[in-house]
């Protein structure tokens, strides 16, 4: 017993380890909503500027229109902005709790998107692909960088839930906001611009995880990872019982 026990937790622990690289590729067969498809809403609204407070650290948010996004997250970034020693924490920047690339429409097609890679860096989204075919075919105008902002705990909680491949549901105002440095950042307005400054910038009243990718590879994860923990106490609580 002790010793199975100990080959099937070196086993597991490598099934496990596979399985967590793994674990952010989108199925090519992955189901969408079709929300997915509806591009976002935005409309004009008449709301004065607000101070909001997070982390003692006082926000001039200027709200400029509403704003509704349904879409498939395919990278983010958080920010730790509390107690780390990035941009966001120098700039007492508490309030862009996280950074997402989403996609919808066209360019969340699963099959189209096994041949993109795409990245977080601290303002920006990056992606690419080997595949001249897939990149003409990807619609480069439905997919948005988003800085998303919140003072409210049950909101910032679920933004830190959502993981690559869930398919969410936001609502808010692309806002302009002022960090407690003097620094004002601007929104982008439009799904058509890029570069510096076509990232929006939306200060999240609600958002959802409407579908979590449980995909193959995040299930082979977590039943590897009970594996290797019974396993591993199976291994240290028998016997040892020496080969004659």
């Amino acid at each position: 017993m002790h010793n199975l026990s100990a080959k099937f937790s070196i086993v597991s622990l490598l099934v496990l380890l596979i399985s967590f690289i793994n674990r952010n590729e989108i199925p090519a067969d992955l189901p969408l909503l079709p929300e997915l498809n509806i591009d976002p809403v935005q409309r004009a609204v008449n709301q004065a500027p607000f101070m909001t407070t997070y982390n003692d650290e006082q926000f001039l948010v200027k709200p400029r229109f509403d704003y509704r996004l349904n879409g498939l997250v395919v990278s983010y970034r958080l920010h730790d902005s509390e107690n780390g020693m990035m941009l966001h924490a120098l700039s007492k920047d508490h309030l862009n709790v996280a950074d997402f690339c989403v996609v919808w429409g066209d360019s969340a097609n699963p099959e189209l998107l096994q041949d993109f890679d795409f990245s977080n860096g601290q303002f920006t989204c990056n992606y690419g692909s080997q595949s001249r075919q897939a990149w003409d075919a990807f619609n480069h105008h439905q997919l948005s960088n988003n800085h998303l902002l919140a003072a409210d705990e049950f909101v910032r909680d679920t933004i830190k839930d959502i993981q690559i491949g869930d398919q969410i549901t936001l609502s808010g105002w692309l806002a302009n906001y002022q960090n407690p440095t003097g620094y004002e950042r601007a929104t982008s307005t439009t799904r058509t611009d890029t570069g510096n400054g076509a990232c929006e910038t939306i200060f999240v009243n609600d958002i959802s995880i409407v579908r979590p990718m449980n995909s193959f590879w995040r299930q082979l994860m977590m039943f590897s990872l009970g594996a290797f923990l019974i396993s591993t106490f199976l291994y240290f609580t028998s016997p040892y019982v020496p080969n004659k």
